[in-house]
Formats: C-alpha cells, sequence, structure tokens
C-alpha cells in the first residue's frame, strides 16, 4: 500500500522521551504502532479497518487508550506547542458548537430586531 503514513526518525525521536517505560515484556515496535494511531486517527477509520502493516489493530487501540488515559498525548501536544513559541494566527473549528434548542425563537421574540422586521415567511 502506498498511501501508509510513517513518522520520520527525526519526528519520532522528538516524541519518544515521553513514551511511558515498559515494564517487564517489550512493547511492539512504537514506530510502527504510533504511526498507526496517527493515520487512522487522520483519515477516520474504524481500528479495524486499520491496515495490517502497522500491526493488530487491537494494539493499536489498547496503545491509544492506554496513553490517552496516562495523559501521555496530552504531554506530546504540550510540549511540541511549547517549542514553537507563540503562534502568529490561531484558528477555531465551530463545525462542533451547537445552539441550544430555544436559540430558534430568539427570532420570534424580537431579540434580534434587525433581522425580525423582514418579511415573514408564509
Amino acid at each position: 500500500m502506498s498511501d501508509l503514513f510513517y513518522l520520520t526518525k527525526s519526528q519520532f525521536n522528538r516524541i519518544k522521551p515521553y513514551f511511558p517505560y515498559p515494564h517487564g515484556k517489550p512493547r511492539a515496535d512504537d514506530l510502527r504502532v504510533i504511526s498507526g494511531i496517527i493515520h487512522v486517527i487522520k483519515r477516520g477509520l474504524q481500528w479495524r479497518d486499520a491496515p495490517r502493516e502497522y500491526g493488530p489493530h487491537k494494539t493499536l487501540y489498547n496503545r491509544f487508550i492506554r496513553w490517552s488515559r496516562k495523559g501521555i498525548f496530552n504531554k506530546i501536544f504540550a510540549a511540541l506547542a511549547a517549542q514553537e513559541g507563540v503562534p502568529e494566527q490561531l484558528q477555531i473549528d465551530a463545525t462542533h458548537l451547537k445552539a441550544h434548542r430555544t436559540a430558534a425563537s430568539l427570532l420570534k421574540k424580537g431579540l434580534f430586531p434587525a433581522l425580525s422586521v423582514g418579511p415573514k415567511a408564509v
């Protein structure tokens, strides 16, 4: 498959210090598993649909859940963001904002008079 995603060695080495130490049994290849997790999240796939080259989908899922609960990914994101300094521009994705069900009645109550004075739909 040509659409596989793998972190470069320099990218991987930047986040490697934040990984927890393995206890007992050695972990599966971290580069392969982290790249698999990124591939699944980036494409919006279900864990089961991850390509076999990244290893068993259960390993990807378990590592993601375990490290998320421990805050490993939050530490990685915070450290990478701190290294870059203050951004010049911020963007907010508003597609996840929801209006309360009573927001639709604000026009009827006249709370937005500039919009309410227009012709009413029949």
